[in-house]
């Protein structure tokens, strides 16, 4: 069984797992799942690390520039977030059409794969990673998405809604847009794997021949573009997986007990939110504060609430449940995950590493060529 306590929560735990990240044997080694990977994203992702900050730990110490693999991987994240700032909601619909209409695909997740219980390893063993420890390997991530949407036909939401309640870093931006390139409504091809690449990249008992998967690219090419059951003759829009059931293994509120959070709480207090667990600033009243609407809509694994809960209680003794709008004399860091119920103008941005483009990037090359160590030139 995968190890249920590979992160713990708090800025102590991110600052020592930033000491000993290795960029070097990342570069060299980070597309084997027992390669090195800095396993820094829970920490960016709730705003206990910000992304310049481990960038500048990183190159200081090792002696590197923005040409290096982290770096780019550090942009990749910024990416995802500067798409999600033009295009706003417009992320978790798909972007163009994919290899089948969007109605060609289930909605309900199959209950083997939820189980762990394919008898596909490299699938197995991804789900329970998943499920018990808050995390995988972004080549894990990768197979589990393609076998779903390509081999199981299930709707590439319903998919991503379930994973980025269960990861620790699950940031929809990324998360999102990563099952759409997978997918390929966002992406200009399906993403596709084979037996062969998991035995290339994965440990032995994650291998998978004599399995559906083991077969070539051209009849897994085949398999993306052919539907299994025929379609609807009424094409319906994807809006949310709420429509299909509850996601297996979430919840929409908090597996331990929260004070109702009252306007008085809230008023003239520096926000604790669950994207922004780093110190209040000086002179500030820290308030914790889970926003119920955005829970709601983006359920979470009972192992991310307490992830997120604990690390909040490092910072203020006062966490709460907000159902009521948040007034106008509250101040935080305007993450987009909660910009949505922030009062206009109370925000401070998120620290980010590279600058905003201006206009919307269409893929990451652009955005790169926009940003990267080359832009000045």
């Amino acid at each position: 069984m995968p190890d249920a306590l590979l992160f713990e929560p708090g800025r102590e735990a991110a600052l020592d797992r930033l000491a000993r990240f290795d960029p070097i044997a990342y570069a060299r080694s980070r597309n084997h799942l027992e390669g090195e990977v800095s396993r820094l994203s829970p920490y960016i992702t709730h705003g206990t690390l910000s992304v310049p900050e481990v960038w500048s730990a990183v190159r200081d110490r090792h002696r590197i520039d923005l040409s290096h693999r982290f770096a780019i991987e550090l942009g990749w994240r910024e990416y995802f977030h500067h798409a999600w700032r033009h295009d706003g909601d417009r992320i978790f619909e798909s972007l163009h059409p994919g290899p089948l209409p969007d109605d060609a695909y289930s909605k309900v997740l199959p209950p083997d794969l939820v189980e762990g219980r394919t008898g596909i390893p490299v699938i197995d063993r991804a789900v329970a990673e998943l499920i018990h420890t808050g995390w995988l390997h972004n080549h894990a991530r990768l197979w589990l998405a393609s076998y779903l949407v390509h081999v199981r036909k299930v709707h590439w939401r319903v998919g991503a809604d379930w994973m980025v309640g269960h990861l620790l870093d699950g940031d929809l931006a990324s998360n999102h847009l990563s099952w759409q390139w997978v997918a390929g409504t966002g992406s200009a091809k399906p993403y596709l794997f084979n037996a062969d690449n998991v035995a290339r990249f994965a440990p032995r008992h994650w291998h998978s021949g004599r399995t559906v998967i083991d077969t070539s690219y051209e009849a897994l090419e085949e398999l993306a573009r052919t539907p299994r059951q025929p379609q609807s003759s009424h094409a319906e829009r994807y809006a949310d997986t709420a429509a299909a059931g509850p996601l297996p293994g979430l919840m929409s509120e908090p597996p331990f007990a929260l004070e109702a959070a009252t306007r008085h709480d809230l008023e003239d207090a520096w926000l604790i939110h669950p994207w922004a667990l780093a110190p209040a600033p000086p002179g500030r009243r820290a308030v914790g504060v889970f926003i119920a609407a955005f829970h709601r809509r983006w359920p979470w694994s009972a192992q991310r609430w307490r992830f997120v809960a604990q690390a909040m209680r490092q910072l203020t003794d006062r966490v709460l449940w907000c159902e009521l709008p948040l007034p106008p004399k509250v101040e935080t860091v305007d993450d987009p995950h909660v910009a949505a119920w922030l009062p206009t103008g109370r925000g401070q941005p998120v620290p980010r590493l590279y600058a905003e483009p201006g206009t919307r990037c269409r893929s990451f090359s652009a955005f790169w060529r926009r940003v990267g160590p080359d832009a000045a030139r």
